[in-house]
C-alpha cells in the first residue's frame, strides 16, 4: 500500500533580468522563478507542480506548500487519487492556514501546486496528459470535482452540468481536430517593456513569419512612448493585424481611460490589467468608457468568486485564467464553466515558468469538454525557458500542438533543476560572487 512521504520543494530562480525578458510598467527587474514541487511516495512515484514567481517569492511560496504537508504524509495514495476533489477541498477548508487569507493568495497558491501535482501523479498512472484524461471524465465526475459555494447564485449544480452535458456530443472528432490542428496561440515574446526598438521590430517580424496572428505589447509608461511602439509593430505587422496591450495593473481608473483614448487611434485589440485587479467596478467602469475596446483580466485574480463577480459587473471581454494562481485544476474548471455560463472567452495567460506547459491543458479541456469552441480564443506563448521541461510547449504555425506525454505539464529535467536551484546551483554561484 503506498503512502505519500514528503512535499519536497526546490527554489529554482533563472537570471531573467539581465535580460530584461518579462519586463513591463510594474515589474521591472523579474527573475522567472518556481516553487516546484515534487509529491513523493513510498512506491517511487511522483507528481510534479509548481508556482509562478518572479524572484523572492519562492522564499514564502515554498513554506507555504510544505505547510501543507500533515494533509499527505502518510497517507494511502490510492485512496487520495480516487477522491482528489475531497483533498483539494480539505487543504482549502484548513481552518488554521485559511485564516491567513481566505481562499487566496500565497496559501492559495500552494494548495493549487498540490492539487496540481496529485493530477501529475493520476495522469502518470493513467498514462494520459492531464487534458485527455479530464476531457474524458463524465459530467458527472468533472462537476464534482468543483466547489460551487459562493457561485450557485448564478450557476447552480444542475446549470454547470448542463453546460458539460451539451458538450458531450463532438468530444471524440474535437479530441481528433486538436491533435491534428492544435490550438489557437498569440505571443508576447516581443512585447516586453525593456526591449530596444530594434530587437522589438526583429521579434515582430519573426512572430508573423512563425504564423502567429496576434501579439501583444507592453504598455504602461509615458503614453506617448506607449504609442510610438504601437506605431512601429503597425508598421511591420500592418492595420488589420491583432495587437493586444498589458498594463500590468499600472493606472487608476482616469489613467486607464485617457491612456487607451491616446492608445485607440492604433486600434488596441484589448487592454489588459488595465487597473488593480481586485477592484472589479473599476474594471466595469473602464470597459464602459473604453468601449468597444475590449478589457481582459484574470492573471492576478485570486479565485472563482473574483471571477464571477467580473462576469456577473460585466467587467471583462475576455477571461483570463492562470494555471498556477488559484486552487489548481478544480478552481480553474470552476472558472471556465462561469465563462462559458456568461458565454465570455478565456483565453489564458501563461509565459514565465512553466505557465505555457500547464495551462494549455486548461485551454484544451474547455474546447474539447466545455464551450466546444476555439472562437477568440488564444493561449498566450513567450518563447523563454521551455528547454528545462520534460515535454516543453511545442508551437506550429502560431498554434499550441496538444502535449502527449502523460502528467500535466510541469515536469522539469533533473539537470535544469539542480542548475538553477536558489543560491547554489551553478548559474547562481556564478552570479553572487
Amino acid at each position: 500500500m503506498p503512502t505519500f512521504t514528503s512535499l519536497d520543494v526546490t527554489d529554482v530562480r533563472f537570471p531573467t533580468s539581465r535580460t530584461l525578458d518579462g519586463s513591463d510598467a510594474m515589474n521591472q527587474d523579474p527573475d522567472y522563478s518556481a516553487a516546484y514541487l515534487d509529491l513523493r511516495t513510498s512506491s517511487g512515484e511522483s507528481g510534479a507542480s509548481l508556482v509562478f514567481t518572479i524572484g523572492r517569492g519562492n522564499d514564502v511560496q515554498g513554506e507555504a506548500i510544505r505547510a501543507l504537508s500533515h494533509h499527505l504524509v502518510g497517507r494511502d495514495v490510492d485512496e487520495v487519487l480516487a477522491g482528489i476533489g475531497r483533498a483539494g477541498a480539505a487543504m482549502i477548508e484548513d481552518s488554521q492556514l485559511r485564516w491567513l487569507g481566505p481562499e487566496k493568495g500565497v496559501m492559495q497558491m500552494a494548495i493549487g501546486a498540490v492539487v496540481n501535482a496529485l493530477w501529475d501523479l493520476r495522469c502518470m498512472r493513467e498514462g494520459k496528459p492531464l487534458w485527455l484524461l479530464l476531457a474524458e471524465l463524465s459530467p458527472e465526475e468533472l462537476v464534482e470535482l468543483v466547489d460551487l459555494r459562493y457561485l450557485e447564485d448564478v450557476m447552480t449544480r444542475e446549470e454547470a452540468l448542463e453546460i458539460l452535458e451539451r458538450s458531450v456530443p463532438g468530444r471524440a472528432e474535437r479530441i481528433a481536430r486538436l491533435r491534428e490542428e492544435g490550438y489557437p496561440a498569440y505571443t508576447t515574446t516581443p512585447g516586453w517593456l525593456g526591449y530596444t526598438d530594434e530587437k522589438m521590430e526583429r521579434l515582430l517580424r519573426e512572430a508573423r513569419d512563425e504564423g502567429f496572428d496576434m501579439v501583444k505589447l507592453k504598455v504602461g509608461g509615458d503614453p506617448a512612448d506607449d504609442l510610438r511602439r504601437f506605431g512601429i509593430a503597425r508598421k511591420v505587422l500592418g492595420e488589420d493585424f491583432p495587437i493586444a496591450a498589458d498594463a500590468n495593473q499600472r493606472w487608476g481608473v482616469a489613467e486607464a481611460v485617457a491612456a487607451m483614448e491616446a492608445l485607440a487611434p492604433a486600434s488596441p485589440y484589448w487592454i489588459e490589467e488595465p487597473t488593480s485587479p481586485d477592484d472589479v467596478l473599476a474594471h466595469a467602469e473602464i470597459r464602459r468608457r473604453i468601449a468597444p475596446i475590449r478589457v481582459a483580466t484574470g492573471e492576478h485574480v485570486h479565485n472563482r468568486v473574483m471571477f464571477k463577480q467580473l462576469l456577473q459587473a460585466q467587467a471583462v471581454d475576455v477571461v483570463q485564467i492562470d494555471a498556477t494562481r488559484v486552487g489548481g485544476v478544480h478552481e480553474n474548471l470552476a472558472i471556465l464553466l462561469l465563462a462559458a455560463r456568461f458565454d465570455v472567452p478565456v483565453c489564458p495567460h501563461a509565459g514565465g515558468v512553466g505557465l505555457c506547459e500547464m495551462v494549455q491543458h486548461l485551454a484544451m479541456l474547455d474546447y474539447v469538454a466545455i464551450s466546444g469552441t476555439v472562437q477568440d480564443r488564444r493561449i498566450e506563448y513567450v518563447d523563454h525557458l521551455h528547454e528545462h521541461f520534460v515535454e516543453p510547449a511545442i508551437i506550429e504555425a502560431g498554434r499550441y500542438r496538444a502535449p502527449e506525454l502523460p502528467g500535466a505539464g510541469a515536469r522539469m529535467l533533473p539537470d535544469s533543476l539542480s542548475t538553477h536551484r536558489f543560491p547554489d546551483g551553478p548559474v547562481w554561484r556564478g552570479l553572487l560572487r
